[in-house]
């Protein structure tokens, strides 16, 4: 999702990948003992995060070779979702990281959860979104132009489990982000946003999610335009953006950053 940058410009778009979670870790945050073991007690079982693959800190978490991307046959977990994340954002140019900024592939889960919500936003607020002209949310669950008319643009890969039932919870989000970061836009112009789902490229099977995810957003950094216009909408995001040989060629040279 984009907007063109003005100093107080009223919204901030993101941009929403589906996926689903395994294992919940934060990235890096400090939390309370309760809330740890809240975290551990909570397990979400949608099933393009499962795997077994050990969550460590994001600095030094490394994945073997026997679970690399591309010649796996279990789908990722959250941990190992993270750390290629890591590799990837690590792999752009710092002209191109400037404008972006990228949520923990948990954090929308966790929002969804009553418990864990204010410190979600918490953590979001650390993130000095506004000054980004771009927000990448991979969304975890079993899921500018001449009017600087902000928009959300929700790239998921697996049509088949509709995607707008999403839309209350996301809407919901997006509007305690505001709230949190003391932004003076009424809830009825933040319910206003246009909330976009362009025919992406779908994966074959129920294996694919977390690869999918990392490519749309591979794809989406290299290509986002310096100012965003929905008239300029869909862009590249059509059925024929990528096949399904550009995504395992992505994961091979993914696997070998760090090598």
């Amino acid at each position: 999702m984009g907007n063109e940058k003005h100093g107080d410009d009223p919204a901030k778009p993101i941009d929403l990948a589906s996926s689903d979670p395994g294992s919940l870790k934060a990235r890096k945050k400090k939390i309370s003992k309760q809330e740890a073991q809240k975290l551990r007690d909570f397990r979400l079982t949608a099933p393009c995060f499962l795997g077994n693959i050990p969550c460590r800190q994001r600095s030094k978490r490394r994945v073997k070779s026997k679970n690399s991307i591309s010649k796996q046959t279990n789908r990722l977990d959250s941990g190992a979702f993270e750390c290629y994340m890591e590799k990837l954002w690590s792999s752009f140019p710092e002209e191109k990281r400037t404008s972006f900024a990228y949520f923990d592939c948990q954090w929308f889960a966790w929002y969804r959860k009553a418990s864990f919500r204010e410190k979600v936003l918490s953590w979001i607020k650390r993130e000095q979104i506004f000054s980004k002209k771009y927000v990448l949310v991979p969304v975890v669950c079993c899921l500018q132009s001449e009017t600087k008319t902000p928009c959300m643009l929700l790239l998921d890969s697996l049509e088949i489990a509709n995607p707008r039932r999403l839309e209350p919870d996301i809407r919901k989000f997006v509007l305690d982000i505001y709230r949190a970061e003391g932004r003076p836009e009424k809830k009825e112009m933040i319910y206003r946003i246009p909330l976009l789902v362009p025919k992406v490229p779908q994966q074959r099977d129920g294996e694919e999610c977390g690869k999918f995810v990392l490519y749309f957003i591979n794809l989406f950094v290299e290509g986002a335009p310096e100012n965003f216009s929905i008239e300029g909408y869909p862009y590249f995001m059509r059925k024929d953006w990528f096949n399904a040989e550009g995504v395992e060629c992505f994961c091979e040279k993914l696997d070998s950053f760090g090598k």
